[in-house]
């Protein structure tokens, strides 16, 4: 929308809910395992300003084996901009290399 209407967008709002659930769980994890994101779902509520800084709120609200749900809110310093929920598993490094392996010699590349 030009220089003059540049917000935060919505898939930055991802990204950061993203890394700070991940950087979250691997506080709690074995060496070896790792999380990747399946799934978010995002009520982006408000525009925020390019420059002002955001804060990312995480909370666990389910836990299914390695399966890990959470609820999140995005703030900027005026309001809520953001909401949803983020799922994650957690997976062992060393079978995801293997996969990644088999996948990409599947594909020649």
């Amino acid at each position: 929308m030009g220089k003059e209407a540049a917000v935060y967008a919505t898939p930055r709002m991802v990204s950061d809910v993203e890394y700070t659930c991940r950087d979250m769980l691997l506080e709690h994890l074995d060496p070896g395992e790792d999380s990747v994101g399946a799934h978010v779902s995002i009520d982006h509520l408000a525009p925020t300003p390019m420059g002002l800084e955001v804060t990312v709120e995480v909370r666990i609200v389910e836990v299914d084996r390695r399966k890990v749900v959470w609820e999140f809110s995005v703030r900027d310093p005026a309001e809520e901009v953001g909401r949803g929920r983020h799922v994650r598993y957690v997976v062992e490094t060393a079978k995801t290399r293997e996969r990644l392996a088999a996948k990409r010699s599947k594909l020649g590349i």
